[in-house]
């Protein structure tokens, strides 16, 4: 009895292979599908690129010492949480925004091309009505002359205000949670329960401070994202998540190591990444 489900409408069963019957459309290679895993695969690896990177990050950081190590995750837990407050409603709201006037935008040139042809056509029409003189013979075709070619549609580059308006939104985001960040530092960490008199109070603040200046870079960073994500074009934000995250690695041992900055090596070395 377990293989079977009881319908809610008739009382009858319904064995449960029915549910996945249609499930191989799901995978079916129609243009669609092809286009959506195009966009969705990119999106996904930038996605898993910053924990790797992250990983990466504590790795190093974890040869230094134990009470740094703590010290540093607080920190990026407690600037990543802050940063989830604008970090999903700006990517959303700006990839929604972007597509759908992008779409508009890119259909009034068909739209006006179409009237165009539409009034080419009825001029054309009503040309081939006057060349006919009263005694219904045609006159010559080499005396009148009648351009058809009414307006050339030139493709010109998009203006899309969304975009902008993220970019602006997502630099004064950033500003407000880098000055909030760096002078609220301690009240915030002692929220976290580093104590005043911890030996990860230190560190956790040097750490906090230093990766807050690099908070509106991640935040346009993401406002871009979304305005990538908007024209369907997720491979650029992969390319630069990668880079950046690749920056990072290649810097960090060299501030935490050969500069013998230790955490705030690590922190300069993000932000420059980012």
């Amino acid at each position: 009895m377990a293989d079977k489900l009881i319908s809610p409408q008739d009382g009858s069963r319904i064995p449960i292979c029915s549910l996945f019957r249609e499930t191989r459309l799901v995978f079916k290679p129609d243009n669609l599908g092809w286009e959506i895993l195009s966009i969705a695969l990119p999106s996904a690896m930038a996605l898993t690129a910053d924990p790797i990177a992250s990983l990466v990050d504590t790795a190093f950081i974890g040869r230094i010492g134990a009470v740094e190590l703590a010290a540093v995750g607080v920190s990026i837990a407690l600037f990543n949480q802050i940063s989830r407050i604008a970090i999903f409603p700006l990517v959303s709201v700006t990839t929604s925004f972007v597509a759908e006037e992008d779409a508009l935008t890119a259909a009034s040139p068909l739209v006006e091309e179409s009237e165009y042809l539409e009034e080419g056509s009825n001029l054309k029409a009503e040309t081939n009505e006057l060349i006919q003189d009263k005694g219904g013979h045609a006159q010559k075709p080499d005396l009148i002359h009648v351009n058809t070619n009414v307006v050339k549609v030139e493709h010109k580059r998009r203006h899309i205000p969304s975009a902008s308006s993220a970019l602006v939104i997502g630099g004064i985001l950033g500003l407000v949670q880098a000055i909030f960040l760096i002078f609220a530092a301690k009240p915030l960490l002692k929220f976290m329960g580093v104590t005043y008199d911890s030996p990860m109070l230190k560190p956790a603040q040097n750490y906090l401070t230093l990766r807050s200046l690099g908070a509106p870079a991640v935040l346009l960073s993401l406002a871009m994202q979304g305005v990538f994500r908007g024209f369907k074009d997720t491979k650029t934000p992969l390319y630069a998540t990668l880079a950046g995250d690749l920056t990072n690695i290649a810097l960090d041992p060299l501030f935490m190591f050969v500069f013998r900055l230790g955490v705030s090596g690590a922190a300069i070395a993000h932000v420059i990444s980012q």
